[in-house]
């Protein structure tokens, strides 16, 4: 899963520094806050001064993990001597937070995303591994790092979250070993999948109502659309479609899922979803974003109304291309 060398110079490039800037991407979710915190944690042990940002808030429901309120959103200028980048497929995914760096230092990226576009000056990336903590996991292993229960804690988040609570396709026996590790180190696994996975904010559950009244299904396509003005009106102000897109994908006849959700600046965030045996991440990354085969977005220009027409026209020829690709037949066809 990890080169070897990639483990030893990211070992190299945290021995050397004293006061890392850790970044995670904007709308932060429960891998990515558990990587940093997990991180944090770990160069906290070794003596070392980090400082560990993310340009928004952090979701509440992940106020249990320890090192929450430790999470700055607009980092001191420094100096620092290490960006270290988590769960990011790209640079710019860190949003304002790079603007803290204030000169070329060395970037450590570590991040489990097949659209990672390898911008560190070492990356540990890995596509098959099932989150970033796992990832964190196999670091600590071969930094001899203790695992704690608040590291434990922190690492699993990131398992449980990213995994659908150990639902989807790249679970292996050795995840689920890892898990247990981390539970007999002290991680509640009750607490982390009632916070991480069951738990959202009221206005979520509105926002999911206004989705879903929306609903359009075409040629195995799931979506529906959430206007500004609908976000607005039911006082949703958290991250993107609140995991509307996950249940979409839900859907019988749904091979595809996507959410258009229309942002204060104009811009429309395009979340997708996809069953096993389809791939969304290519048409992410065509639209300038990333993700996964099965779980993947981007943001594209606005309006809201042209957004959806030109995101569903590739989306259709992207699909048809995979279905006509597929060993004879493999892919099912639309109902």
């Amino acid at each position: 899963m990890i080169s070897a060398e990639s483990l030893r110079e990211s070992s190299r490039l945290l021995s050397e520094a004293r006061r890392p800037l850790l970044a995670i991407h904007v709308a932060p979710d429960g891998d990515a806050i558990g990587s940093l915190l997990s991180m944090g944690w770990a160069l906290l042990a070794q003596g070392k001064s980090p400082t560990l940002a993310c340009q928004d808030a952090l979701p509440l429901r992940f106020a249990f993990l320890p090192g929450f309120e430790k999470v700055v959103q607009e980092p001191p200028p420094g100096p620092y001597d290490l960006l270290i980048v988590l769960d990011c497929s790209d640079l710019s995914r860190i949003g304002q937070v790079d603007r803290a760096i204030g000169r070329d230092i060395p970037v450590l990226n570590i991040d489990h995303h097949v659209t990672n576009t390898r911008f560190g000056t070492v990356d540990l990336v890995a596509e098959d591994a099932v989150s970033t903590t796992h990832l964190l996991y196999h670091l600590f292993r071969h930094l001899h790092q203790p695992l704690d229960e608040r590291i434990a804690t922190c690492l699993l988040t990131g398992l449980v979250t990213d995994t659908r609570g150990f639902r989807t396709a790249n679970v292996t026996p050795e995840v689920l070993r890892i898990a247990v590790e981390l539970m007999e180190a002290g991680a509640p696994l009750t607490t982390i999948t009632r916070n991480g996975l069951d738990r959202r904010p009221l206005a979520a559950l509105r926002l999911w109502g206004a989705g879903l009244a929306r609903l359009q299904s075409a040629d195995g396509i799931v979506w529906t659309t959430l206007p500004l003005s609908v976000q607005q009106t039911i006082g949703h102000d958290g991250y993107g479609d609140a995991g509307l897109a996950n249940l979409l994908i839900s859907a019988e006849e749904a091979h595809v899922a996507v959410v258009f959700t229309e942002q204060p600046d104009g811009d429309i965030e395009v979340g997708f979803r996809a069953v096993p045996g389809f791939d969304v991440s290519r048409i992410a990354l065509r639209l300038g974003g990333g993700g996964h085969a099965l779980a993947a977005g981007c943001r594209v220009p606005g309006p809201l109304e042209k957004a959806q027409r030109q995101v569903l026209a590739l989306l259709r020829e992207d699909l048809a291309r995979q279905r006509e690709q597929s060993d004879g037949g493999r892919h099912p066809q639309p109902e």
